[in-house]
């Protein structure tokens, strides 16, 4: 039998400060604090490990949550993966929420690149007080331009598995935007 998710309940990461991550993202994207869960034993493996587990409405019944491990070695991130590879993206509703959104984060400090335009969306990328970094994406894709991406998708993916080159199937897509640029 294949289970057939309904979604996300939550994604949880780690963070050094519980209060300073439920403030970041309040004051910032918006999120609201749900609830808190705090033990000093794993209910999973009954280990002893203290932590504090935080849950923020990321919206569309969306759930972000994060733990902060006091008894941990201090938290750091996969020095093996390039740093703009692991992030967290999430949908804002136009690209003048995006820019919005820039002139917001930079108005208070925070260093924001972007945006980047990648075709089907633009986006900004920032990090938050743990490091994390976050992307935010304005979708801008044509109905026509998703039905041809599906179409190469299977074919990209055999030829990358056999490659490990980057595949040309779709290379219109960034050609689009040079010629915008």
């Amino acid at each position: 039998m294949t289970v057939k998710t309904d979604g996300f309940h939550h994604v949880a990461y780690r963070c050094r400060d519980a209060k300073e991550t439920v403030e970041f993202y309040a004051a910032h994207l918006g999120m609201d604090f749900q609830l808190a869960i705090a033990e000093d034993n794993v209910p999973s493996t009954g280990a002893y490990d203290p932590y504090m587990h935080i849950f923020l409405d990321a919206g569309n019944n969306n759930v972000l949550a994060f733990f902060e491990l006091p008894e941990q070695p201090e938290m750091d991130r996969d020095r093996n993966t390039p740093e703009w590879v692991q992030h967290i993206a999430l949908r804002v509703e136009s690209f003048e929420v995006l820019l919005a959104a820039k002139d917001s984060l930079e108005t208070a400090g925070l260093d924001v690149l972007g945006p980047t335009h990648h075709g089907i969306f633009k986006s900004i990328y920032f990090f938050d007080p743990n490091g994390h970094r976050l992307e935010l994406v304005a979708d801008i894709a044509t109905p026509d331009q998703m039905k041809q991406l599906r179409g190469v998708a299977s074919d990209m993916l055999v030829e990358w598995s056999e490659t490990k080159k980057a595949p040309r199937h779709a290379a219109w897509l960034h050609e689009k935007i040079k010629e915008e640029s």
